[in-house]
């Protein structure tokens, strides 16, 4: 049975062409069990009629705000953002995600995602330049910073002509995100952050030192959490990826605001799996100006970066706490010394070099724990995340075992 399986969808679409694909997502929400009311706003009538997702739905759709009949009827708005289990709006127009970030409530589609207290999913869909633009990447950091959640935008052809990022994903992909939201995971409730790509260290107003991480392995690690019923928080350097449905992301660049962005959180998570590759070294002064070519030699004056992952283990309550390791020899070796020096749960540990671990679909890891170790071959990055959550969730459940039969024998002594 499908985890949507009587949850009440209020299904959002707003004018864009896109929304033709509303009519395949309600029928697929309808075989999925789940009761749809749809909610359109008026540019979206212009793209597809509300008779047909009427019909798709098996309720009548509501498009205006002060609607007599639905008011009489006992589903006037406040009541209808109440019915909501979870709102999704796609299409989300630039237009719409421009005045949900203003917290405009001028139809009844933005009246509703701001009266409603259930989740809040929206699956972007426009031109590749709109999506682009400065405008609409600061609306989308400000409504993930208030916990909604981005489904896509996917890459491809769009129907302007142009291709990139901007098309709305496919009704199966949302079905299997508003799955995700529901459904019991071996993480179900536990709170997990978790950092992923890399660090920028500036040289000056133009380089910077880095390194290689796609951001790849720990965006699959955030979405896997997510999927496992985790409330998952990402801090990520700078990515070319899309934020995982349902994960609240937060955007740093270099080391020392990504220790800073982890710590501020850290003692509020139940899971810390450190998957950035975090520069170890930092300038110690970026220049103010570029750095012109003239001498034969250049020295740079390196400092090194806070460890984020030794300071998090050695909180005084330190979450369940999982460091990964790139190595290009000696894996099992460094691990081992790796997870024994920061003093950490556990270790997961990877090749790098031509073909491994960075700009790769996929990859294999060694776990390394107290008492024993576990290989997950290679495979795709996002199975390996789901594997690897799985192993995460089980040992942080058997550390919390014994505490909790220690507190309850407590308890029966007193």
């Amino acid at each position: 049975m499908s985890s949507l399986a009587n949850k009440r969808v209020l299904l959002g679409v707003s004018g864009g062409i896109a929304a033709y694909k509303a009519a395949e997502l309600v029928r697929l929400l309808r075989a999925a069990g789940a009761e749809v009311q749809v909610v359109m706003t008026r540019g979206a009538t212009r793209f597809i009629t509300p008779l047909t997702l009427q019909a798709l739905s098996g309720r009548p759709v509501r498009e205006a705000l002060f609607d007599e009949a639905a008011e009489a009827g006992g589903m006037d708005h406040i009541s209808l953002a109440r019915w909501a289990d979870v709102l999704l709006v796609a299409p989300a127009t630039a237009d719409l995600l421009a005045r949900l970030a203003q917290g405009r409530a001028d139809d009844l589609l933005t009246t509703l995602c701001l009266a409603s207290r259930a989740p809040l999913l929206l699956a972007p869909a426009m031109n590749v330049a709109m999506w682009d633009h400065p405008a609409t990447r600061a609306n989308v950091a400000l409504l993930e910073s208030r916990g909604v959640a981005l489904l896509g935008p996917a890459e491809g052809e769009l129907a302007c002509g142009e291709a990139g990022a901007g098309r709305m994903l496919e009704p199966a992909e949302l079905l299997a995100a508003l799955e995700g939201r529901f459904r019991r995971g071996s993480l179900d409730g536990c709170r997990v952050l978790v950092t992923a790509g890399p660090t920028r260290e500036p040289l000056d107003p133009v380089r910077y030192l880095g390194n290689r991480s796609s951001g790849r392995m720990g965006y699959a690690v955030a979405e896997a959490a997510a999927l496992a019923g985790a409330r998952v928080t990402l801090v990520s350097g700078p990515v070319a990826l899309a934020c995982p449905p349902g994960v609240e992301r937060v955007v740093v660049e270099t080391a020392a605001e990504m220790h800073a962005a982890v710590m501020a959180r850290a003692g509020d998570c139940d899971i810390f799996i450190a998957a950035a590759a975090v520069a170890d070294y930092r300038p110690q002064a970026a220049a103010a100006q570029k750095i012109k070519k003239s001498a034969p030699r250049l020295t740079l004056d390196l400092v090194r970066n806070p460890d984020i992952l030794a300071d998090v283990a050695r909180l005084p309550r330190p979450p369940f706490t999982v460091g990964f390791a790139a190595e290009t020899d000696d894996l099992e070796r460094h691990a081992r010394a790796k997870r024994m020096a920061k003093g950490v749960d556990m270790i997961a540990a990877n090749r790098v070099g031509p073909g491994l671990g960075f700009d790769t679909e996929d990859n294999e890891l060694l776990l390394i724990r107290e008492g024993g170790s576990e290989r997950l071959p290679r495979a795709p990055k996002t199975r390996l995340a789901r594997q690897l959550i799985e192993s995460i969730a089980a040992a942080w459940r058997a550390r919390r075992e014994p505490a909790a039969t220690g507190d309850d024998h407590a308890q029966g002594t007193a």
